[in-house]
């Protein structure tokens, strides 16, 4: 019946055969993994070569180190506010490199200068890149400022180290400001002018030096209005009947900010012609069933008296 057996039983004969070479296979695979894994394991064994997970925090030295030869900047720093940044790089106590760059081979190569970095002596655009890695949240717009577009620089205004102003300014407003607006400067000896000079207002009350979305860097108010109503409140608003000019051209349409030989800051010496670049005498005069000349002689505010808006007339009448 089984005629045809010795092809069955060579079938189950051949298994034997072929076994031995899957063991080998397995066995050298096997050892494979061993011999990988014991090598990795020897790698990243005390007394080898650093490992790469350390290679970023290998060459910080710590503000211990820097104090060593930099006693003086050390001393002094103690109040500084960057004192923060101690807290970086896990409480590694990095402050000084957190701005001038790991100085491992700084230290090695005896205080080669070329190993570490420098803002005295980089380019303004770098220094102020190493500035805005920590400080863009509290000035986004500087990029855009017209300080920046002419070369300003952080450190241009500011000393990290050795500043006795706050913000860590090389001098105090408007001292510091006047030392590149020397046009602006004299404005503020006027007859009539913003008191800036007496210290009763700062520059940067009005003007965020790091950039704005307005002209010449002025701020303006939470609710968008000019920057001159937060102090001038009663000429904010918002009103019924406002003056067209106010909205549209702003405060600078008839004052001048910084100061003028006008009283109230005026553009024009008398207010009937301040507004009669606007307002023709002869219109009024026809309105107002009057000569020309006495609506020029006669103050416009005699009888408009809420200039810059009203709630209850249209024709700014109280």
């Amino acid at each position: 019946m089984h005629a045809n057996g010795p092809v069955t039983h060579g079938v189950i004969d051949a298994i034997p055969v072929k076994l031995p070479g899957l063991r080998v296979v397995l066995t050298f695979l096997l050892g494979a993994g061993v011999f990988c894994a014991t090598s990795l394991a020897a790698s990243g064994a005390p007394g080898s070569e650093t490992p790469a997970k350390d290679a970023a925090h290998v060459d910080f030295v710590g503000a211990e180190s820097c104090a060593t030869c930099h006693e003086a900047v050390a001393k002094g720093f103690a109040s500084n506010p960057h004192t923060k940044m101690a807290l970086m790089h896990g409480n590694g106590n990095v402050t000084c490199e957190s701005c001038h760059g790991p100085g491992g081979e700084h230290v090695a190569g005896g205080g080669d200068t070329t190993k570490i970095f420098d803002p005295a002596k980089a380019a303004t655009k770098d220094v102020d890149e190493k500035c805005l890695s920590c400080h863009a949240g509290a000035h986004p717009n500087f990029a855009r400022s017209p300080h920046a577009k002419a070369g300003v620089g952080c450190i241009s205004c500011h000393d990290i180290h050795n500043s006795k102003e706050e913000p860590l300014l090389k001098a105090a407003q408007p001292g510091l400001c006047f030392q590149c607006h020397t046009d602006t400067k004299p404005q503020f000896a006027m007859p009539f002018h913003h008191k800036v000079n007496e210290g009763l207002i700062q520059c940067s009350d009005c003007h965020d030096v790091h950039g704005t979305f307005e002209e010449n860097n002025l701020k303006s108010t939470a609710d968008q209005n000019a920057i001159c109503t937060r102090c001038h409140t009663e000429v904010r608003g918002p009103f019924v009947f406002e003056h067209a000019p106010v909205k549209a051209e702003g405060c600078m349409a008839c004052h001048t900010p910084h100061g003028s030989q006008n009283a109230r800051m005026l553009n024009m010496p008398t207010i009937s012609t301040l507004c009669n670049q606007c307002h023709s005498p002869v219109a009024a005069a026809t309105v107002h069933g009057i000569d020309a000349g006495s609506a020029s002689a006669t103050p416009c505010i005699s009888c408009h008296t809420m200039v810059h808006g009203s709630n209850v007339s249209q024709a700014f009448i109280r």
